[in-house]
């Protein structure tokens, strides 16, 4: 059967100015040199990993870097807690920071804006690279909850500031805040979300709506997609997520049909044009 589809990419969508960063510096570095490790995914969608990988891109975890001695090691968008600074001088590693500017923000508002009996909460996932970073500012002492049920098991002080991990809802984080203010708590609460990202949320809700189907684009281990994916699904209710042109089912569409291609702020471009040109193609 011919589809004869109708594809349209979403211009929003796309890498975040974050991401675009640390690529461009891996790249730059690569142009010139054989290879340069990585601590961690450089972001979190693995076809674009391979892409940097095959270029020369090591990726590395915080137990291979303490065997590196005397090498260059990019620290990705998410961040890194204070200790793999403190490591890096200890092993004569050169660290080429990537960090996100509105991460490095946020690292700072937290590390200096409290003093130490200050209670701490965030609201982000559990084990995130941005969130591990953010807890390290605190020593390990900031709370971390990805959902308010979580809290029913900790004994919260009656006063305490609240933070975002930055690609987190706004809708979300609001929410909590009201309940745990109508809990009768006093809540300092921080609105660290990068908006780059919220206004996604916006553009998502107009851009599916024009559409049959909508294609979203993205990496299983974004939390930034997973929550852009259920904008898409509540908008649009014929929207499916993919990491790649092979998890594509025909059995979705119809002749005729209009899809539109969207994806997460870890998305790159160019997987969103593989997925047109295929749908197109087929």
């Amino acid at each position: 059967m011919k589809y004869d589809l109708t594809v349209t990419i979403d211009k929003a969508s796309g890498f975040c100015f974050g991401v675009v960063y640390a690529i461009d510096m891996a790249e730059d570095i690569l142009d010139h040199e054989d290879y340069l490790y990585c601590l961690g995914d450089i972001v979190h969608n693995d076809e674009e990993v391979k892409r940097l990988t095959d270029k020369g891109l090591r990726i590395i975890d915080h137990e291979q870097l303490q065997e590196l001695r005397n090498e260059k090691v990019l620290i990705r968008a998410h961040g890194e807690a204070p200790s793999t600074y403190e490591l890096a001088l200890k092993n004569q590693l050169t660290l080429i920071d990537a960090s996100c500017p509105v991460v490095l923000k946020l690292q700072n508002r937290i590390k200096n804006s409290h003093d130490d009996e200050e209670q701490i909460l965030i609201f982000g996932k559990h084990g995130h690279a941005e969130v591990v970073g953010l807890q390290g500012q605190t020593d390990g002492k900031a709370i971390v909850f990805q959902d308010l049920a979580e809290l029913d098991q900790v004994d919260l002080p009656s006063k305490f500031t609240l933070y975002s991990q930055t690609t987190k809802s706004t809708d979300k984080f609001y929410q909590i805040k009201d309940e745990l203010l109508s809990r009768g708590y006093d809540v300092k609460a921080n609105d660290t979300i990068c908006r780059q990202v919220s206004n996604r949320y916006t553009d998502l809700e107009k851009f599916v709506v024009n559409y049959d189907k909508i294609i979203f684009v993205s990496g299983k281990k974004s939390s930034n997609g997973k929550v852009l994916y259920d904008v898409c699904k509540k908008y649009n209710n014929n929207s499916y997520f993919i990491s790649n042109i092979e998890e594509i089912d025909f059995s979705w569409f119809s002749p005729k049909d209009k899809v539109g291609i969207c994806g997460a702020t870890s998305t790159p471009m160019w997987l969103m044009e593989e997925v047109k040109s295929f749908l197109q193609n087929h």
